[in-house]
């Protein structure tokens, strides 16, 4: 029997890398039938709206979806469709692998982090107040009058929850997740010395919660020393468990000592849905060049294997990948020593050659 999967080919070079992911997942074999649905862009033209009802509905349904990367204006436009869709699905465990394969040029001879991120809190919930509003002034006077502080009247606001009850879910899914994939040691990532009661909360539960994992080693590191020992050091790393924008930000370190956003994998992971899709953006300058590299979008399909219980093939799925990678002949450009390199091939022609390359 086919898995249904809700399939969203979002903006940009989007349908591209879906449409690569998408032959390389089958190509292990695994029946899946592929419900399609609008977000993003082509749901604005198609339905006013970036992330209408029933593209919603089906991932409730299907209770599992891949998801190519979204346009997200910068400063104004539709706020994040990707954050929408954590928040309105309760998908609060982002989960990014960044694994070092042979044949990606950087300084570094290993690297094997997993970041674990809480997806509904933090500055990430949205709650901003403009800086001309009316509203604002008055929340500024308040705030002024009960925390003995002066803050600037021409100041925008942007408040960052986090609470006890997010905070212990995410950390016991970071140590659940360790156990389950053989991890030694689950890091906490905060600025717990600064922010003594928002991010106080979250190391508080981290610490809590370490209590009954006793096999996995628990460690505590301040975002900012975090920062300077993962480019030290990144070997000393395992699994890290941040706060919604330490975890973006730390995501994207990580993707730079593997050599990039192109080859990280991403999931959103709640109780009962879980949307998989590549850490890097839409790109939409490359659009229709069959030119980026399909590797993160082709991973994100193995994490989703192995979601559903398909381990042999999401296996299968990323030894084809790592062998291309490590071959450095079928690659695209990113992948090459230089740039420009002539001999690089094109988005569809790396997926060909990873599909030439899966044993099952």
């Amino acid at each position: 029997m086919a898995y249904k999967v809700t399939l969203l080919k979002g903006d940009g070079i989007g349908p591209e890398v879906a449409e690569q992911a998408v032959r390389c997942i089958e190509a292990t074999g695994i029946d899946i039938d592929w419900e399609e649905v609008d977000a993003g862009e082509a749901a604005i033209k198609k339905f006013g709206n970036p992330l209408p009802d029933s593209t919603l509905d089906s991932i409730k349904r299907n209770k599992i979806a891949l998801k190519a990367p979204l346009i997200t204006p910068i400063g104004t436009g539709f706020r994040s469709v990707n954050v929408a869709l954590r928040q309105k699905l309760d998908l609060f465990a982002c989960v990014r692998p960044c694994k070092l394969y042979k044949g990606i040029r950087t300084i570094y001879s290993y690297v094997d982090v997993v970041i674990i991120r809480e997806n509904t809190e933090d500055l990430y919930a949205g709650i901003e107040f403009e800086y001309k509003d009316k509203k604002t002034k008055e929340l500024i006077g308040y705030l002024n009058s009960i925390s003995g502080k002066v803050i600037k009247g021409d100041s925008a606001i942007g408040i960052k929850p986090i609470s006890k009850t997010a905070s212990e879910r995410i950390c016991k899914f970071a140590f659940e997740y360790a156990l389950k994939n053989a991890r030694k040691k689950v890091t906490v990532v905060h600025k717990a010395n600064i922010m003594k009661f928002t991010d106080g909360i979250f190391l508080e539960a981290a610490r809590n919660i370490s209590k009954a994992y006793q096999s996995i080693i628990f460690d505590e590191k301040i975002v900012d020393n975090l920062s300077m020992q993962l480019v030290l050091r990144p070997q000393e790393l395992d699994v890290m468990v941040l706060p919604n924008l330490y975890g973006d930000i730390i995501s994207d370190l990580c993707a730079g000592l593997v050599g990039g956003l192109g080859v990280c994998p991403g999931a959103n992971i709640g109780d009962e849905v879980a949307v998989f899709e590549p850490t890097h953006g839409s790109a939409p300058k490359y659009k229709g060049f069959n030119k980026v590299n399909p590797t993160a979008m082709i991973l994100s399909g193995a994490l989703m294997l192995r979601y559903l219980g398909e381990v042999k093939a999401a296996a299968a799925l990323e030894e084809a990948v790592k062998s291309v990678i490590k071959d450095a002949k079928s690659v695209t450009y990113d992948l090459k020593l230089e740039r420009d390199d002539p001999t690089s091939v094109g988005t569809k022609e790396m997926a060909d050659a990873i599909i030439n390359n899966i044993k099952i």
